[in-house]
C-alpha cells in the first residue's frame, strides 16, 4: 500500500488503517481511497479483528478529495470512473469503523469521516463541505448524511457557504461523539474500539446493521429488521455464553460464534 499505513494488530482485536498522503494533507485520490477499500475488505474477514479505526494525522484527517485528479475531467470521464462505488462498498463493512479526526475533515475527508460509524475528534478538527467555493458540490454523501446527522438547517448553512464548524460546534450538532486535546484523540479512539472489541463480535455487528437501517428504512421496517436480528442472535454461542456468564457473576468470553 502506498497511500495508507496498515496496523492490523494494533491493539487485541483492533486494526488502525492510518491515511498517508502528509504533503496533500491526506487528499483522497483514487488509489487512497482503492487501498482503504481493498484493506477493510480484508480486514472485515478477518476474525481477529473486531473494530477498525481510521485516521489521518494531527493536521489533517483528511482535507478533501484530490482538486488536481478532477479538475480536467469531463461528465463521461467521471461516470466511467464510477469512482463513488468503492465509497458503496466501504458503506457494507459490517465491522464497526471509528474515525479519530484531528485537524482538517473537509469535502470527502467529511464525508468519509460520517461514512465510519462513530467520530472521536481533536479540539482542533474542522468539519466542513467546502465543495461549493470550486464550482461543484458534495458527491459521496455529504448532503446525505450531514442533514441527517446535524439537520437541515445547519447541513444547508455548511453545503451552501462552505464554511467549516469547530469540533465543539460539531459535537453540540451530533455530528461526533467526543472531544479530546489533540494529543489524546487516537489514544480515546483506542479506548472506545477495545470496549466494542470484547463484546460479541456477532452482536455487535448486528447492532450496527440495524441502527444503520434505521437511516434507510421507516420504523416499521427498521423494528421489523431489529426483532429478526435480536431473534437470530439466539442461534449464537455468544448469546449463551454472555447470559450464563451474567447468571454467574462473571466475565463473559465471546468467541463470535
Amino acid at each position: 500500500m502506498e497511500f495508507i499505513i496498515i496496523h492490523q494488530q494494533a491493539q487485541p482485536y483492533i486494526a488502525h488503517i492510518q491515511l498517508n498522503r502528509p504533503k496533500e494533507l491526506n487528499a483522497l485520490n483514487l488509489q487512497l481511497m482503492q487501498e482503504l477499500r481493498d484493506t477493510l475488505k480484508a480486514l472485515d474477514e478477518d476474525d481477529q479483528v473486531r473494530v477498525i479505526i481510521i485516521s489521518g494525522n494531527d493536521k489533517a484527517f483528511a482535507a478533501g478529495a484530490d482538486i488536481k485528479q478532477m479538475a480536467g475531467k469531463t461528465a463521461i470521464d467521471m461516470y466511467n470512473v464510477d469512482q463513488f462505488s468503492t465509497w458503496d462498498t466501504i458503506k457494507k463493512i459490517k465491522k464497526p469503523l471509528i474515525a479519530a479526526v484531528s485537524g482538517f475533515a473537509l469535502g470527502g475527508g467529511c464525508e468519509l469521516a460520517m461514512l465510519c460509524d462513530m467520530i472521536v475528534a481533536s479540539e482542533s478538527a474542522r468539519f466542513g463541505q467546502p465543495e461549493i467555493r470550486i464550482g461543484v458540490m458534495p458527491g459521496a454523501g455529504g448532503t446525505q448524511r450531514l442533514t441527517r446527522a446535524v439537520g437541515k438547517a445547519l447541513a444547508m448553512e455548511m453545503v451552501l457557504t462552505g464554511r467549516f464548524i469547530t469540533a465543539e460546534a460539531a459535537l453540540q450538532a451530533g455530528l461526533i461523539n467526543k472531544i479530546v486535546p489533540v494529543e489524546l484523540y487516537l489514544t480515546e479512539a483506542f479506548r472506545l474500539a477495545a470496549e466494542i472489541a470484547q463484546l460479541s463480535p456477532l452482536a455487535v455487528k448486528m447492532a450496527k446493521e440495524s441502527v444503520l437501517r434505521a437511516f434507510d428504512s421507516t420504523l416499521e421496517e427498521g423494528l421489523h429488521f431489529e426483532r429478526k436480528n435480536f431473534y437470530l442472535l439466539f442461534a449464537s454461542e455468544d448469546q449463551k455464553e454472555g447470559m450464563q456468564a451474567f447468571m454467574e457473576k462473571r466475565p463473559p468470553v465471546f468467541t463470535g460464534k
